[in-house]
């Protein structure tokens, strides 16, 4: 082994004595090979970051939202015009048809401008980064003659290996799939995965409102079948007072509202107003923890008045029960409102129940009624967030910055409990402050740090 080094050492370097003073001997030392440039080397590595940077999974997905709220629109266009053309009267009716659909078509050529900007956006970004790359590709090739000891190839070599390796151990011993939720009576079959995400846009606000909640209806109104809500939580990300409605998708993206704010008070926060995330759309009218309560209010969009639904006595609420992980406690989520196939839930927790999920029915009316309560043994503040589907609850929790797990289901008609529900879902910000389910198209749809995000809840049927 020492006479490889020697050896190695005589190859790079050559040794020349002088002749020496009485009592000094002094040897040169001279490389033999070239200095290596490692200025270069962290150019290449900045230009590699930049790259990296600019290429990311958020911009991929505007696009694809663009292009599916554009899918959406196009027959909704049709349709209208199809309706105008069989009940064209020639007289007021007519006239009012047609400014409806020309204030459609300008919604749709907003949508398109967006959308052959970002297209155009993207195609300048490609042509840079594969020039990028093959300049990062030739000086690489470049630094890659200094390694007369060829380090790096037997890295390369090393790292084939492992992956080899791993793909044979793959393959004796298969993946083992989770264990899944039961089916229940759900009509869309058994839950099985999470895909997307589908839609990620930030709408008219992009940065701002970090907190709030997005979805559909799951009991429209006729005549607002195609219609999406949002609520914003302006003041201090903890309150709001009013909810915001777009008549498609293609208008959330966009930014373009109809009728615009749907005002629940001129104050905001005041007696009944919205306090925390967690809000649901259901039958026309909006759910929400009511501001500084321990309860649910019911703000109805039509008549413009508010009935409340009083909690059970010790419920937490004013941040005494939120959703957390590791790093942060989500403020204001004692109260989680979520639907289903069946109406309106609510999600808490008690004193008398240690700090568990507690999951009760709210029945309709004028006010709501609360009906049948479950009680669980999941630990709220180790749970991030709620939502249910076919009278199933579903937990998540944070795993990491860039995926949550739903872990946990509690199935109200049986009973059962599983906490090993094992489906992830790939987050684009990192943290998901509101889900809601939507039985109308099942899409699971996330508020995270001011964008609006949705997923497909995959069934087995």
């Amino acid at each position: 082994m020492k006479l490889n080094v020697i050896v190695t050492l005589c190859a790079l370097f050559s040794l020349t004595r002088q002749a020496p003073p009485r009592d000094e001997c002094v040897c040169e030392l001279i490389n033999s090979q070239k200095a290596f440039p490692h200025d270069k080397l962290s150019t290449v590595e900045d230009n590699a970051t930049k790259c990296t940077d600019n290429i990311t999974p958020q911009k991929t997905l505007e696009l694809e939202s663009l292009l599916l709220g554009l899918e959406r629109r196009l027959p909704q266009l049709q349709e209208n015009v199809s309706m105008l053309e069989m009940e064209d009267d020639g007289d007021l009716y007519a006239v009012l048809s047609l400014q409806v659909v020309e204030n459609e078509l300008m919604e749709i050529k907003q949508l398109i401008d967006r959308l052959n900007g970002s297209t155009l956006g993207h195609q300048r970004l490609t042509t840079d980064t594969n020039k990028q790359l093959e300049d990062l590709r030739a000086e690489m090739m470049e630094l890659e003659a200094y390694d007369t000891m060829q380090v790096v190839l037997r890295q390369q070599d090393n790292r084939r290996l492992r992956r080899d390796l791993e793909q044979c151990k793959n393959g004796l011993h298969p993946t083992t799939q989770p264990t899944r939720p039961p089916h229940g009576n759900c009509p869309h079959g058994e839950f099985m995965n999470i895909t997307g995400p589908k839609v990620y846009t930030a709408g008219e606000y992009p940065g701002s409102y970090k907190y709030g909640a997005w979805g559909r209806d799951p009991k429209p109104e006729a005549g607002k079948e195609n219609w999406y809500w949002r609520v914003m939580l302006t003041s201090g990300n903890k309150f709001s007072n009013y909810v915001r409605l777009y008549s498609s998708l293609s208008s959330l993206i966009v930014g373009v509202s109809t009728p615009g704010n749907v005002m629940i008070h001129s104050s905001n926060p005041t007696t009944n107003t919205i306090q925390g995330p967690n809000v649901v759309l259901y039958g026309g009218a909006l759910y929400y923890n009511c501001y500084n309560k321990d309860a649910v209010c019911r703000f109805n969009l039509t008549s413009k008045t508010v009935t409340t639904l009083q909690l059970p006595k010790d419920t937490r609420f004013n941040s005494k029960g939120n959703f957390c992980h590791l790093d942060e406690c989500y403020p204001y989520t004692d109260l989680d409102l979520a639907t289903d196939e069946s109406g309106v839930w609510v999600i808490y927790t008690t004193k008398q129940d240690f700090g568990n999920l507690v999951l009760s029915k709210v029945e309709e009316g004028v006010p709501p009624t609360l009906g049948q309560t479950w009680r669980t043994s999941v630990y709220k503040q180790g749970v991030t967030n709620t939502f249910m589907a076919c009278g199933v609850l579903y937990a998540t929790r944070y795993v990491s910055k860039d995926v949550e797990e739903i872990f946990y289901s509690f199935d109200t008609a049986t009973g059962a409990e599983r906490f090993n529900v094992g489906i992830f879902i790939n987050k684009m910000p990192p943290n998901i402050y509101s889900l809601n389910y939507s039985p109308v198209d099942q899409m699971l749809h996330a508020y995270c740090d001011a964008y609006m995000v949705s997923y497909e809840m995959v069934f087995s049927d």
